[in-house]
């Protein structure tokens, strides 16, 4: 799986329409954070990346500030970084960040819905 690059504002609405088919997995990242580098890496390693048909999202925070924003007003999510967000029909259904973003939980989810 690759990521689709998520830097506009007209993509948020493409995202929720997205969500009505599929769950799809934001991933705010701080290209500044070391942190925010180590969960990306451990994420990208994870079973749910490499083999999931889930659709990833990442946001560089940093470049898109505008956009990140959007997503944390809209989805009345506290905006963090790193943070994971999974969309589906609309609703957040997972949102974590740091250490917390457990790739392993957001399986569980898919295959329990």
């Amino acid at each position: 799986m690759s990521w689709l690059a998520f830097e506009s504002e007209a993509q948020w609405q493409e995202i929720l329409a997205a969500s009505q088919v599929s769950p799809q997995l934001i991933f705010k990242h701080s290209t500044r954070c070391s942190i925010s580098s180590m969960i990306l890496s451990r994420f990208e390693g994870s079973e749910l990346f490499q083999k999931s048909d889930i659709t990833c999202w990442m946001l560089d925070l940093i470049a898109f500030r505008e956009v990140s924003n959007l997503v944390a007003s809209e989805a009345q999510v506290w905006h963090e970084s790193p943070q994971c967000i999974v969309i589906d029909k609309s609703k957040v259904i997972y949102a974590e960040s740091h250490g917390s973003i457990d790739a392993k939980s957001i399986q569980s989810l898919m295959l329990n819905k």
